[in-house]
């Protein structure tokens, strides 16, 4: 008799493979990320990574903006034309010198303006000429106005006195021998020689300049 053998089947085990149970997910620009739990978590670190780069730049933009509303707001703080300020020159351009205004704010001296010797590290006192409209400051030495020339005036007066009541300059000198002089420009000169001589006070001949004598 012939024994029937059955024969006996081995149970197979199948494992998902892991991506299979990973639904796919949408990121916030709409895009399908993958499915392998290995780049799913790759994909978060460069999303995190990007959202942290974005909102750095948003705050830096946000900070200038404040920054733009506060200076057009007020362009020159504290500043006003013809004021008096102390200068610390710092450098030195074509345009002519760079000097730090009361130790806050920066502002220029034009080189056709500046009839005096000037260096870098130089603590000189000067005015406010102009704040303009781009936020920048123009320096002068001198007062504006009338006031400079009173005290241009004085200055003439002074030196004449000095001399003997006579000085070999007049308004037709050349403007480099009025600045070695006075240190100041030839426009501030004759304004001031013209003042001396409306009060009487100056007699001006063809090459020089006389005190008035009394008589």
């Amino acid at each position: 008799m012939i024994a029937c053998i059955k024969p006996q089947l081995r149970r197979v085990k199948f494992f998902p493979v892991i991506s299979d149970l990973i639904e796919p997910t949408i990121d916030l620009e709409g895009n399908a990320m993958a499915r392998s739990h290995f780049q799913f978590k790759k994909r978060q670190k460069e999303l995190v990574k990007k959202k942290k780069k974005e909102d750095k730049r948003q705050c830096k933009l946000e900070n200038k903006a404040v920054e733009t509303y506060e200076t057009e707001k007020d362009p020159a703080p504290g500043f006003y034309e013809g004021q008096k300020v102390a200068l610390f020159i710092s450098d030195r351009t074509e345009m002519g010198f760079i000097a730090v205004i009361n130790g806050t704010q920066k502002g220029i001296l034009y080189k056709n303006e500046v009839f005096q010797p000037l260096k870098i590290g130089q603590e000189i006192d000067g005015f406010i000429k102009k704040v303009r409209d781009d936020k920048k400051i123009d320096l002068c030495l001198q007062k504006l106005g009338y006031k400079a020339i009173d005290v241009l005036s004085r200055k003439i007066m002074e030196k004449i006195q000095q001399q003997d009541g006579f000085i070999a300059v007049t308004d037709k000198s050349r403007p480099q021998a009025i600045a070695d002089l006075f240190g100041v420009s030839k426009k501030a000169f004759k304004k001031a020689i013209g003042n001396l001589y409306k009060k009487r006070l100056i007699t001006l001949e063809k090459d020089s300049i006389r005190l008035q004598t009394a008589g």
